[in-house]
């Protein structure tokens, strides 16, 4: 057995050393970080590239480096003003990125972890996620509209100014800031210029069809609204079996892609000269199994629950209604049998369904690739709301 000199001189250097590595790793998760953001100063105004500062995490929370994140009809709505939120504001929800630092307390996810940032979060502790079925967590910030993380606190400041959060999440931004329960760890393999998607757009259509519907196979499902998520309605429909899916839309260039994506036909309300529900229960001879509603309308929500069968069709409301505006509706539609539901995020407890969902995308389940159409940087948000708003895009995809 060889001994060899024991250089104490060279322990103390090599201990030294990673002392002072370690205080400035540490040093560097507690500090604030300088980065690009898209930031909505009045609505009606486009987002403005700025530059923001992103302060650490405090107690159970996390600061993501976002790598991907889509463009959504929902961040338009704030931007429109259809969805009231206070401005200034970081919008941006749908979103895949890696964890750049925690806070205090934090146990489900660690730097270096890919995830997804959960517009819909999941405490596990209140009842709605108590309950077997309800997603809605009650720390959501959908339904309060403050601006803010859990505790009230806001993580962003640009020009000496506070600028809020959307929904707990705030992707538009090269870096942000989310509690603990509104992000969830993901498999290491995950293509996050891809999974982004799942975590609003086609998680809320698949599941309104899978989930909250529960479409049966051989039954006939009409889809209003041949967007993003619409598409993926169309794709949890032919998932689960639909013999027929029609796609309804005024833009008739919409319609390849629902085709190829599940469709088995598509119409256009301007080509008749009655309502479109009216064409509807003829087409299906009285009336659709399943219909869906995936734009946001009176109008076509009304429709949609008149075009499913009296006696037992079930429609489901998928899109953001517009603000402050009621429904008033005959009741006979509901007491011949017909069931009318709506759901958030597709009826998923996001920390629970959304690891499954990107393994199966990972397993090639279903594609996502059919959904982009469009990959930008931040740097060109503004376009990628014009392609939205004129229908040249049915899911932009911007890369950070």
């Amino acid at each position: 057995m060889v001994s060899l000199p024991l250089d104490c001189d060279f322990l103390e250097r090599t201990d030294s050393f990673l002392l002072l590595f370690l205080s400035q790793v540490h040093s560097a998760w507690y500090m604030v970080i300088k980065c690009k953001a898209a930031v909505l100063w009045e609505i009606n105004k486009p987002l403005s590239i700025e530059e923001v500062e992103v302060a650490p995490p405090q107690a159970n929370e996390v600061r993501i480096k976002i790598v991907s994140t889509g463009i959504c009809r929902s961040d338009d709505h704030v931007i429109n003003g259809s969805l009231v939120y206070p401005t200034p504001i970081i919008l941006g929800h749908e979103a895949a990125g890696i964890v750049e630092s925690i806070g205090e307390g934090v146990t489900s996810v660690k730097p270096g972890d890919k995830v997804i940032p959960l517009f819909t979060p999941q405490c596990k502790q209140c009842k709605a996620c108590k309950h077997p079925v309800a997603n809605l967590c009650s720390a959501n910030d959908l339904t309060s509209s403050k601006g803010t993380l859990r505790n009230g606190a806001i993580r962003f400041t640009c020009r000496g100014k506070p600028i809020h959060h959307f929904l707990g999440t705030s992707t538009f931004t090269e870096y942000t800031v989310v509690d603990e329960i509104s992000v969830v760890k993901i498999d290491p393999a995950s293509p996050l210029e891809k999974v982004c998607l799942i975590g609003c757009g086609f998680t809320t259509g698949y599941g309104s069809a899978v989930k909250v519907a529960k479409v049966t196979p051989g039954s006939t499902c009409v889809v209003f609204g041949l967007g993003g998520v619409g598409l993926s309605v169309i794709i949890g429909c032919k998932s689960a079996g639909a013999s027929r899916i029609i796609g309804v839309d005024i833009n008739k260039e919409k319609f390849s892609k629902a085709k190829e994506v599940g469709a088995t036909e598509c119409i256009n309300p301007l080509d008749y000269q009655k309502p479109i529900e009216d064409v509807l229960v003829e087409m299906t001879k009285n009336g659709v199994d399943f219909s869906f509603e995936v734009i946001g309308r009176l109008d076509t929500m009304t429709a949609a629950l008149q075009s499913c069968n009296n006696a037992y069709g079930v429609s489901v409301i998928v899109g953001v209604p517009p603000n402050a505006q009621n429904l008033s509706v005959n009741p006979m539609l509901l007491l011949t049998g017909r069931t009318w539901k709506g759901a958030i995020f597709g009826g998923f407890k996001s920390k629970d369904d959304i690891p499954k969902l990107v393994s199966d995308v990972i397993a090639k389940k279903f594609k996502l690739d059919p959904l982009i159409t469009n990959v930008s940087s931040l740097d060109k948000i503004n376009e990628g709301f014009d392609m939205l708003r004129s229908g040249k895009s049915i899911r932009t995809v911007l890369i950070m």
